[in-house]
């Protein structure tokens, strides 16, 4: 299994961001899959979820309202584009199906002037 993130980088306040999340070696439309963030020193959040269909979706509160997560199960791919980001959403952003314990090394948003 690997899962590799890509699209991170610096983004001003107010700006938008979108994520991709590569995956291989496992049967990727079985899975839900979901994005996580980490900040030195804190605990590892959910950011989003979506399931293997594509159907149903899940936000974390801190992001309700400004992130989209999307996947492409023929390009087994799944995405996050983030809107109206602030310094609060500094942080690297990590893929993971989480059913099968696996996490992607993570790509880093840095939202800053």
């Amino acid at each position: 299994v690997q899962l590799v993130e890509s699209g991170g980088g610096l983004v001003q306040p107010g700006g938008s961001l979108r994520l991709s999340c590569a995956a291989s070696g496992f049967v990727f439309s079985n899975y839900a899959m979901r994005w996580f963030r980490q900040v030195p020193g804190k605990e590892r959040e959910l950011v989003a979820r979506i399931s293997a269909d594509g159907t149903t979706t899940y936000y974390g509160d801190a992001v309700e309202g400004r992130c989209t997560i999307s996947r492409d199960n023929s390009k087994i791919e799944v995405y996050l584009q983030k809107d109206k980001m602030g310094p609060d959403d500094t942080a690297v952003y990590i893929c993971s199906v989480l059913d099968l314990g696996r996490w992607g090394r993570g790509t880093q948003v840095t939202v800053s002037l």
